[in-house]
């Protein structure tokens, strides 16, 4: 199953779900110490590698971050392929002042935002669906 591409589908149909927790962004030169069934994103750079995990583990692990979000995955399937879908979102975020992150996976848009913009989040991603 390739997911939808057709951007009014994705857009009327992508009921933003709000994760529970918070999550860091860490980077780090090893995995060693971290259990990998609790990394939520992982990302090769030339620096390191870049882990979204929950806040919690985070600091069990005793790992730096500066930037505390929430995880806002949009529930439709989108294809990789689709065109415009991260541009609307962003855009619609931008537009209220607030930054986000995004991590297209297989299956669905996820967005990262501060924590203290969560319910305005929802509020314009609710706004952009309908």
């Amino acid at each position: 199953m390739s997911g939808e591409t057709n951007l009014k589908a994705l857009l009327k149909t992508m009921s933003p779900k709000l994760n529970d927790g918070d999550y860091v962004y860490c980077t780090v030169t090893t995995l060693n110490n971290i259990d990998t069934k609790e990394i939520i994103s992982l990302f090769k750079e030339e620096e390191g590698w870049t882990v979204i995990v929950n806040k919690e583990l985070a600091d069990k692990l005793g790992l730096n971050y500066t930037y505390v979000a929430v995880w806002i995955t949009l529930t439709i399937h989108s294809s990789l392929e689709a065109v415009g879908l991260t541009a609307a979102f962003a855009t619609a975020l931008g537009n209220e002042g607030i930054s986000c992150n995004v991590v297209a996976a297989y299956y669905h848009d996820h967005i990262f935002v501060a924590k203290e913009d969560a319910e305005k989040a929802m509020m314009a991603l609710r706004k952009l669906s309908n």
